[in-house]
């Protein structure tokens, strides 16, 4: 499979992103609407997008700017095999 490179479906499927979180939270709240789910499913989505952008911002340009990542896993093998900043 070649890499996407269109950016109108590019934007495309970044939207389908956020149209499943939205159908995938609205659902979840849906089947159990309190106060304390919708408040903890939105601090465990704040959690994960802040994980994210740790993974491939901070870790890219303040703790190694050599390393490129291509992925999640890729990011958990650097954080496990402790490299050293170059």
């Amino acid at each position: 499979m070649s890499d996407l490179r269109s950016p109108r479906v590019i934007i495309f499927k970044g939207f389908l992103f956020l149209l499943l979180g939205c159908l995938s939270a609205g659902l979840v709240v849906a089947e159990h609407p309190t106060l304390k789910v919708v408040v903890l499913l939105a601090l465990a989505v704040w959690s994960f997008c802040r994980f994210y952008y740790f993974a491939f911002y901070v870790i890219q340009h303040y703790i190694d700017p050599n390393y490129k990542f291509s992925g999640l896993i890729s990011v958990l093998r650097y954080l496990a095999e402790s490299r050293t900043p170059r």
